[in-house]
């Protein structure tokens, strides 16, 4: 593995490894690329994958992707995305 192989990962806080292409479009996805490693994605898909499944969310409604990129943003660059209030983690 070379240096631009690997990448600090702002969600681990760690080195990671870099991510081969953008995950999501635009400057939110421009900031994820430069600044998160594909295990930090993955620790984001898991999350959203339960908010979309605790808040019964449609991809394909609007109101839900901003929802979620609002999320997202905080998840990686902002005090953290929290699940919804009454969530209980399966044992």
């Amino acid at each position: 593995m070379t240096d631009t192989d690997t990448i600090h990962c702002v969600k681990l806080g760690r080195e990671g490894q870099k991510m081969k292409r953008q995950p999501y479009p635009g400057e939110l996805g421009e900031r994820i690329m430069a600044n998160v490693s594909q295990e930090g994605w993955k620790m984001w898909l898991g999350h959203q994958t339960m908010l979309i499944n605790e808040y019964r969310l449609s991809p394909m409604d609007p109101k839900a992707r901003t929802f979620l990129e609002q999320e997202m943003e905080k998840f990686f660059f902002g005090d953290g995305s929290a699940p919804p209030p009454d969530f209980q983690p399966e044992e």
